[in-house]
């Protein structure tokens, strides 16, 4: 079975494609067309597909568009209602609708060779289901919870010999991913982009709105839940974006982020009960990439085990619509799934940029040594992830045990001073460092930092106490664990800070060129570039 999964009507277009029960590859179109995001979610753009991606796809699984036995599509036009009866106030909101039952043509034109009769239609939530519930063996339920699809913002359901039991999909205009939306409109941020803002903003403020929100906000007895209107500027006053963040705007956050969680976990609770309490949660949806929430489901909910699609937002339905299509489960392994270099490809691209560069005997010991020395180094190794986390295959590292590198790397990102930095650690050392879900390998959960450690590792210890921590095992990511070993030896410190490897308001660094670019123009000491060095002092010395 040969499929090839395609994201496009909202944001965050993409494309995956599965050979004989093998996920091949996956990548978002931003990688490729370096567009953040691929495009805005607005009507007038649902007929942009991921064609630079999917093309990739193919030439990745060594097919051609006529090879393939099916093309999923990650939404079902046949679903649609108009807008004014869904109460969403968008008149041009048909012509996603009208784009998608055409899509047919449009990928037979961008894949030249492809039968347009190949193209199925999968629903956009079934679609996240299945990049969950599919994800892991055995039996699962599965929650859902996003802005909104075709017509609903929300699933709940089970896996069960691989089939999908939907339970119940709460109706738009009540979403929880819309109302995080408005908030983060509200705030002075790009919605449908930056709500991880908000969550790290809420961390600085009181809930104070909590009771408000508690009767506007509301689980049901049926599995769904009701989100009345808000009237945002009662709260606090709407902030534009680079004017000043006050208290309020931090308390706004907290409260609705407590109120999010609360309701999460009303929902949880509803389909444990309705799954007939199977032990294994998974999650998808824009909605499943709050970390925060993700940690008091894991915490406080009736599952043994929550597991999160690690592309859990739209980006990800294209391998979810895959999946679905397809019809078995095919555990996910990593989310290294994007492209990658030849070490002869990434020095012939070294040799262009006409760089001064070296192969030490081990490019983890000698990223361990700068970032000992306070340095910090841009991590390009393997092939890229896929979803928006960075798990040390383009990742930004640095010392943790400076209470200036959260500002530095603020800095050099070009990103507010709010944000924090997350921090990576073996996965045999994380329970003397932490506490709460492990393992962690993907950066969906906050844990809290034991109190001994907290002035030990500042930088990336959040104001409450907590950390968004990525676990590393030494069989996965063997080149990581190297490095956080040796680094463990010269400092005594066995967490060293990961963050993205991009600057404010650009996808993450994929190729190798745009590592080099972003080597050049931030004050990066290290580009470990495969098993290749650039050092920063002796790329000054060159010029001089």
């Amino acid at each position: 079975m040969r499929v090839l999964g395609i994201n496009a009507i909202f944001h965050d277009p993409s494309a995956a494609v599965i050979v004989d029960g093998r996920v091949v590859a996956a990548a978002e179109e931003e990688r490729f067309s370096r567009r953040k995001h691929g495009k805005r979610p607005v009507p007038f753009a649902a007929w942009e597909l991921p064609e630079l991606s999917a093309a990739w796809c193919l030439e990745q699984a060594g097919l051609r568009p006529g090879d393939l036995d099916a093309v999923a599509y990650s939404f079902d036009p046949g679903l649609c209602r108009d807008a004014a009866e869904m109460g969403l106030d968008d008149p041009w909101d048909h012509l996603r609708a009208d784009y998608a039952r055409r899509a047919p043509q449009f990928l037979a034109t961008a894949l030249p060779g492809l039968d347009p009769e190949q193209v199925r239609f999968v629903p956009h939530h079934v679609a996240h289901a299945a990049s969950a519930g599919l994800s892991v063996p055995g039996d699962s339920a599965v929650l859902v919870l996003d802005g909104r699809g075709e017509r609903a913002s929300h699933l709940a359901g089970a896996y069960r010999d691989g089939r999908l039991d939907v339970l119940y999909g709460q109706d738009l205009p009540h979403s929880l991913g819309l109302l995080y939306e408005d908030l983060t409109r509200h705030l002075g941020f790009l919605h449908s982009s930056d709500e991880y803002k908000v969550m790290a903003l809420a961390s600085y403020g009181r809930p104070k709105y909590l009771g408000l929100l508690r009767d506007l906000v509301r689980a049901g007895d049926d599995g769904g839940f009701t989100v009345e209107r808000i009237d945002w500027d009662a709260l606090a006053k709407p902030r534009t974006d680079g004017e000043e963040m006050t208290e309020a705007h931090a308390d706004l956050a907290a409260s609705v982020q407590k109120r999010l969680e609360e309701v999460l976990l009303d929902l949880a609770r509803w389909t444990y009960q309705a799954a007939g309490g199977l032990p294994t949660l998974t999650m998808a949806g824009g909605t499943a990439l709050n970390c925060v929430a993700n940690a008091r489901i894991a915490a406080e909910g009736p599952f043994r085990r929550v597991w999160v699609q690690p592309a859990a937002g739209d980006a990800g339905t294209a391998l979810g619509a895959a999946l679905a299509v397809n019809g078995e489960h095919l555990p996910f392994t990593t989310a290294a799934l994007g492209r990658g270099w030849s070490d002869d490809e990434l020095e012939a691209e070294l040799r262009r940029a006409a760089v001064p560069y070296s192969r030490p005997a081990s490019i983890a010991a000698e990223a361990a040594g700068v970032l000992a020395r306070n340095g910090i180094v841009a991590w390009y190794q393997g092939r890229s992830e896929y979803g928006p986390r960075a798990l040390g295959h383009r990742s930004l590292l640095a010392h943790p045990g400076d209470r200036d590198t959260q500002t530095r790397m603020n800095d050099v990102k070009g990103r507010e001073q709010f944000r924090p930095i997350a921090p990576m650690v073996r996965a045999e050392r994380f329970h003397d460092i932490f506490e709460g879900v492990y393992p962690s390998p993907y950066m969906l959960f906050v844990h809290r930092v034991r109190p001994d450690w907290r002035d030990r590792i500042p930088a990336v210890t959040h104001v409450d106490g907590t950390a968004r921590v990525q676990t590393v095992h030494g069989d996965d990511e063997p080149v990581v664990a190297s490095m956080l070993t040796e680094f463990e030896r010269l400092t005594g410190l066995p967490v060293v800070v990961n963050t993205s490897l991009n600057t404010a308001g650009r996808p993450m660094v994929d190729t190798p060129r745009e590592a080099l670019e972003l080597f050049g123009s931030a004050p990066v000491d290290l580009l470990a570039l495969g098993p290749f060095a650039v050092h920063r002092a002796q790329t000054h010395r060159s010029v001089e």
